[in-house]
């Protein structure tokens, strides 16, 4: 019987390791961000490429350290519930008011940003990691935004430029097409708001722009009608606009978490395989004893 012991003891300490690493290296719960035009939060990211070389990047990472910017897709606060006027503080409108993230609350100029033409037609598309429910609201700063300034909420313009309710989804990205504010000029900012509906949570974007002019009569009629397509449901059928691409590493995808269900699968196998060896043996030796 002591021999049974130290036997099963030996099987324990060599599979509880095993059963240790397969948590450890399950993956974070993580969610999204806009990419389309790109977030602050994704430009400094590993998956900025030379923005994240950016000395506005550099400075907000030596601010908060390089896993807030890893966990891009996490930047959210719970219970928030349409009053983010009251939750969320002026100047940290980009960090949600999260410590963790303040680093993207920096005033500086020299944020990078995606060129786009005011009252143009536009793809936004907001990458997923896990998909939710939810409303976006899209605001764009006043006339006269200093970004060399913390951002308030009096920064914004009052009512959101674009409103759009669960769309659709489409290549890992949620896609939302509608018009860009007219009669915008120099730097700007977007700022996304999408509180879930499937959820608690609610997340925020800062998404530096530059309006480079605005287009002609009939591009802005052809946007007009852009943004009349937003709907509760959307259902558009490919991602287009003139920003730059980001390709994005999902922080928590499907195939992670299948590929640790196979791990966590044969370690218990493993764990199952030598559990039973020494109970069999246990059997033989009770039976020989006998």
């Amino acid at each position: 019987m002591a021999a049974h012991r130290r036997l099963t003891g030996v099987a324990l300490v060599v599979t509880a390791p095993l059963l240790l690493v397969g948590l450890a290296t399950m993956p974070a719960q993580a969610h999204g961000a806009l990419d389309n035009p790109v977030s602050r939060v994704v430009a400094c990211g590993p998956d900025g490429r030379q923005n994240a070389q950016s000395a506005a990047c550099k400075a907000a990472v030596a601010v908060s350290g390089a896993l807030p910017f890893a966990n891009w897709d996490n930047l959210r606060v719970a219970n928030v519930g349409g009053r983010d006027r009251e939750v969320i503080p002026d100047g940290k409108l980009c960090s949600g008011g999260l410590p963790a993230y303040q680093g993207l609350d920096l005033p500086r100029a020299d944020w990078p940003a995606t060129r786009l033409a005011a009252g143009a037609g536009f793809t936004f598309t907001y990458r997923e990691t896990i998909p939710h429910k939810g409303t976006f609201r899209l605001y764009v700063t006043r006339d006269g935004y200093d970004p060399t300034k913390p951002l308030r909420w009096s920064d914004l313009e009052s009512k959101p430029f674009l409103t759009v309710t669960d769309p659709a989804l489409t290549n890992g990205a949620y896609v939302m097409r509608g018009a860009l504010p007219a009669a915008k000029t120099g730097h700007h900012l977007i700022y996304t708001i999408w509180q879930n509906s499937s959820t608690p949570d609610t997340y925020y974007s800062c998404s530096d722009v530059s309006f480079g002019g605005a287009v002609g009569a009939g591009s802005r009629a052809a946007a007009t009608a852009a943004a009349s397509e937003t709907s509760i449901q959307q259902q558009p059928s490919g991602v287009s606009g003139s920003a730059r691409t980001v390709t994005l590493t999902r922080a928590s995808s499907t195939s992670s978490a299948l590929s640790l269900a196979a791990g966590g699968a044969a370690v218990l196998a493993v764990a199952a395989g030598i559990g039973g060896f020494f109970l069999r043996r246990r059997n033989v030796t009770s039976a020989s004893g006998e």
